[in-house]
């Protein structure tokens, strides 16, 4: 057992036997399928939580959210104390950014999160537990996330991302432009995590699954940027450092799918995809919520179909979606994904709060 534990952590010979594409989708694999089991048990949702926001009710699953993000802070930012990761070459960091992208990108998407009634992540769950209209939603999710990159869509999303353009570097970085150590990031998540832990109480929110899960989740998303950085120190090829994403990935399962001699090589994010749907699979039939859902009455199918579209062109505009760009960037406080979190929220108040008002579904 030691021998091959001891194997497992000589990264330098499983990259040097399997090769670097393989050893991250493995990575991506593993830490996809304790996101999909965790997200399926706590009820993982961040439309969910803004609802409960909405209703001025601050309940589990705001607390679930605000418990997730918080240790995914709480991790990130200790390693980054400690020298282990470096996240400022990241596309979050390091890349060109958009302010008109992030904030308009974000509004879409949480229209689009409301209509759709789940986000990137939430949809391949639910999907999982035998949502039809999460399939159909996913589907048209990822058509539109291609044909925004470099499909019909792009010249529209370009356009927009370059009315507002930051460049890479400090400027990218939240506490460089308010004057802040970065050892900030530590004592936001502490006060995250104290919100959490104070809902939880305050609602009798302390069914177990729930708060591990959520947890969980959240380690999820500080495991990716820990694996990927782990490879990049010792890989001779260029590995991005990132956190879990959602929307990019389903764009490029999408093209393995349709275009096999064309698809690019497999990776973290090839590893992450499929496993989230089966770690959420085995937990929705493990614990007998695994259930078929079509449309109904109240179901309108033209209101899944355009909340995907737009959270489709709002995820690549924004950077990512709510885990993408709002958790993954958010961790190492990145300005335009704490813009693109932000106006996710609002986007998806506001959207809940109209269609509400109308008597539409909500």
């Amino acid at each position: 057992m030691s021998e091959l534990l001891g194997n497992f952590l000589n990264i330098a010979s499983l990259l040097e036997t399997y090769g670097d594409h393989w050893v991250l989708a493995f990575g991506g694999a593993l830490i996809g399928l304790l996101f999909g089991f965790s997200a399926q048990r706590s009820k993982f949702c961040a439309r969910a939580a803004v609802i409960e926001g909405c209703e001025g009710e601050w309940r589990q699953r705001f607390a679930g959210w605000m418990l997730g993000f918080a240790a995914a802070i709480l991790v990130v930012q200790f390693a980054m104390v400690m020298g282990f990761l470096k996240p400022e070459s990241s596309r979050h960091l390091g890349a060109q950014g958009s302010i008109s992208g992030s904030v308009l990108g974000g509004l879409m998407f949480g229209i689009g999160m409301i209509m759709t009634r789940g986000c990137a992540s939430r949809l391949i769950i639910l999907s999982a537990s035998g949502n039809l209209r999460a399939w159909i939603s996913g589907l048209l999710f990822a058509v539109t996330v291609q044909a925004t990159i470099s499909g019909a869509f792009a010249p529209a999303r370009q356009s927009i991302a370059n009315w507002w353009l930051v460049d890479g570097g400090p400027e990218r970085n939240v506490f460089s432009m308010v004057g802040l150590p970065y050892e900030s990031g530590m004592l936001i998540g502490f006060i995250f995590l104290g919100i959490a832990l104070w809902r939880f109480r305050a609602t009798a929110g302390s069914a177990k699954p729930m708060f591990v899960g959520n947890i969980l989740v959240g380690v999820c998303v500080a495991m990716g940027w820990l694996l990927t950085q782990w490879i990049a120190n010792v890989s001779f090829e260029p590995i991005p450092v990132q956190g879990l994403s959602f929307s990019s990935p389903s764009a490029e399962w999408l093209t393995r799918v349709l275009y096999t001699d064309t698809a690019p090589k497999f990776g973290f994010d090839a590893g992450l995809l499929p496993s989230v749907f089966v770690g959420s699979l085995i937990a929705s039939v493990l614990f007998g919520e695994f259930k078929f859902e079509g449309f109904q009455t109240e179901n309108k199918l033209g209101h899944y179909l355009s909340g995907a579209i737009l959270m489709g062109f709002g995820a690549v505009l924004a950077g990512g979606c709510t885990v993408g760009a709002g958790m993954s960037g958010g961790v190492v406080f990145s300005n335009t994904a704490w813009l693109t979190l932000i106006s996710i929220i609002a986007g998806a108040a506001i959207t809940y709060k109209f269609l509400k008002s109308i008597g539409a579904p909500t």
